[in-house]
């Protein structure tokens, strides 16, 4: 019995092995090889008035391969079809925190997804993208994936003492904006924006801010309001200098 009990544990953790290399191999692949035709976008979060467009290709994603294998646990759900074409649905759950969950249809043949949804924690629709008709053949491009900032992560702690990351996050990239300091963190497919601001920012579903000495800090993302704030309730103070070097 204990034979055959560590035999299904072993044969699952290869399946779930080969999953999450489908999966990435798909998302790797998309960097240089796309489906075109008729797709359909929908985004409900943030919210905005005309949340569903038509486009002749899905929204690239943001991906990084290494973090994606680190954070999520990859189960495929079996055969579905998009478009007329035989797919395979792959389900994408955050092993810690409450990050969203995601789902994407991998085609069959030519290994690139054709559908994606993106979800909260608690299962409400964030973002929807799908084709409905394809071309016959992929089309070529080429989609950057700048290496992640070195030091970033020490500056940014420098910056924000006592901020506590949500699990899984990573500092990602930084920019300027008229009002302050944006750094951009990633679970390898979600993205929150944490900016350091003069400025308050309104109370919107998916925004906490907390104003520290004279400035302001915001976090913004698909995560419940309550890691939204437990990141934020610890810092001690907010100085922009350390992240000027970026």
């Amino acid at each position: 019995m204990r034979r055959a009990l560590a035999l299904l544990t072993l044969l699952g953790s290869a399946a779930q092995a080969a999953d999450i290399d489908d999966v990435l191999n798909a998302l790797k692949r998309a960097r240089t090889l796309a489906a075109r035709g008729q797709a359909e976008v929908t985004v409900l979060f943030p919210p905005r008035e005309m949340p569903t467009r038509r486009a002749a290709a899905l929204p690239a994603l943001t991906v990084r391969p290494a973090l994606v294998q680190q954070n999520f646990a990859v189960t495929r759900l079996g055969a579905a079809a998009v478009a007329g074409r035989p797919a395979v649905l792959f389900e994408l759950i955050p092993k810690v925190g409450q990050a969203a969950r995601w789902r994407l249809w991998v085609d069959e043949v030519w290994k690139v997804p054709l559908a994606f949804e993106e979800r909260s924690a608690g299962g409400d629709l964030a973002r929807r993208a799908v084709f409905t008709k394809v071309g016959a053949t992929l089309t070529r491009q080429a989609l950057a994936q700048p290496p992640l900032p070195g030091g970033l992560a020490d500056a940014l702690a420098r910056a924000l003492p006592g901020l506590r990351l949500p699990p899984g996050f990573v500092p990602s990239g930084i920019g300027a904006r008229p009002a302050g300091r944006e750094v951009t963190l990633t679970d390898g497919l979600n993205t929150l924006t944490l900016v350091v601001a003069r400025r308050n920012v309104k109370a919107a579903p998916g925004v906490a801010s907390r104003r520290v000495g004279g400035a302001y800090v915001w976090l913004v993302g698909n995560l419940p309001h309550n890691e939204l704030n437990a990141a934020l309730a610890g810092i001690r103070r907010a100085d922009q200098a350390p992240l000027g070097t970026f």
